[in-house]
């Protein structure tokens, strides 16, 4: 295994068990939930925008898998201080390395942190659990309807 790989799988980990900006917003204009009926990832997204369109704050609380746990503590991070284009143009990039062929290239810088989740393209099922938080952050900043996987 990789050095670059463990490293990975360490993030991923530290980020599950001691998720970033977990739990409820209060004040949050945006909220919205998202569901993986096949690995049973269950999570809400809260974000404050404000009229620039400028998320404040973000933060998410449920339950889930490693992967999903992880990459909703990322995301958060990621998109503070974001506003809505860059946060649609992030998520846009990360969802093309997650989906792309596992031998593919990519741009690390262009997608930060969540380029620790490119391994997961070369499992397919999990692809949906690392894009879960992701999707549903994108219907709460349209203010749609509940987010499944299916």
């Amino acid at each position: 295994m990789s050095d670059l790989r463990e490293l990975y799988q360490q993030v991923i980990l530290d980020h599950n068990k001691n998720p970033r900006n977990f739990g409820a917003l209060e004040g949050a204009n945006r909220v919205q939930e998202g569901y993986n009926p096949l690995c049973g990832d269950q999570l809400q997204v809260y974000l404050l925008v404000n009229d620039e369109g400028v998320i404040e704050d973000i933060q998410f609380e449920g339950s889930g898998c490693a992967i999903s746990k992880a990459s909703a503590s990322i995301m958060t991070e990621t998109l503070k201080g974001k506003n809505e284009t860059e946060a649609q143009e992030i998520f846009a990039r990360f969802h093309e390395v997650v989906t792309s062929d596992a031998s593919a290239s990519y741009d690390a810088e262009s997608i930060g942190k969540m380029a620790v989740f490119a391994g997961v393209r070369e499992f397919p099922m999990r692809v949906k659990c690392a894009t879960l938080a992701w999707h549903t952050m994108t219907s709460a900043l349209k203010s749609g309807d509940s987010v499944t996987t299916e």
